[in-house]
Order: C-alpha cells, then sequence, then structure tokens
C-alpha cells in the first residue's frame, strides 16, 4: 500500500493533485485544507497517503499532515461515512474544529458540515468521542 509521496507538483485543484514521483504521475484526492497548503506547480510536495482499494478502484487520498491522516481514517471507520464524505468532512471544518465537536458532542457544528446529517453526526459522536485526540 502506498502511504507516502514525495515528488513535484504537476496540477491542483480544489479536491485533487497530481504529483511526479520518477516519471510516474500520481492522481491524489485532497482536501481544501492540504489544497491551501500545496505550493505552485512545479514546487516539491509530500503527503501522507491513504491508498482506499474498492472492487472497481484503487484510490489514493492525500494529506498535508499524519494528524489529518489519522482522523480521516476514523472519520471513515464509523458507520455511513466513506472516503469521499470523509474528505468533504475534512474540507468543509478543519481538523481541530471536527475532533472539538466530537469531544464536547456538538452536533449542531457537525451538521454544518455540507453532506453530513443528524443522523451521520450522531454516529461520528458516539463512537469517536474516546478515540480522538
Amino acid at each position: 500500500m502506498i502511504g507516502y509521496l514525495s515528488g513535484k507538483l504537476l496540477e491542483k485543484s480544489a479536491n485533487q493533485a497530481v504529483v511526479d514521483v520518477g516519471g510516474v504521475g500520481y492522481e491524489v484526492t485532497i482536501p481544501l485544507s492540504t489544497f491551501y497548503e500545496l505550493g505552485e506547480p512545479g514546487s516539491d510536495v509530500q503527503l501522507r497517503i491513504h491508498t482506499h482499494v474498492r472492487e472497481d478502484a484503487i484510490l489514493l487520498f492525500g494529506f498535508s499532515s499524519s494528524r489529518d491522516r489519522e482522523l480521516f481514517l476514523k472519520l471513515i471507520s464509523v458507520q455511513g461515512v466513506g472516503a469521499k464524505s470523509g474528505i468533504t468532512m475534512l474540507s468543509g471544518m478543519s481538523a481541530d474544529e471536527i475532533i472539538t465537536a466530537i469531544r464536547t458532542e456538538n452536533i449542531t457544528k457537525l451538521i454544518a458540515i455540507p453532506g453530513v446529517g443528524r443522523k451521520t453526526a450522531e454516529r461520528m459522536v458516539i463512537e469517536l468521542r474516546d478515540k480522538v485526540d
């Protein structure tokens, strides 16, 4: 599994980056927080990666820090939260805000994230409140 990429940034958009590693361009889905931390195309980049294997695809999800990657892994462990939803959550709110909302059981703040409904927010609190640092 791919856990880390280091190379040249070829392209970036709000939710995707292409990283050239030794002549191979890896397409990586990223949250907005990572997008803002990436330099301009041509700059060196390092990303922590989660390799998501599905029946029909192998997808790479990239993060600027190990902390964001770990939170992403915890989010997708919640029933009903998939990898794309996890990226959307990290794009809609910072990792610190998500962790604080979960620890303080602030359902209203979690529902403010696009795509997160009441039931999902409640499951996140129940399943993660003791697991987030």
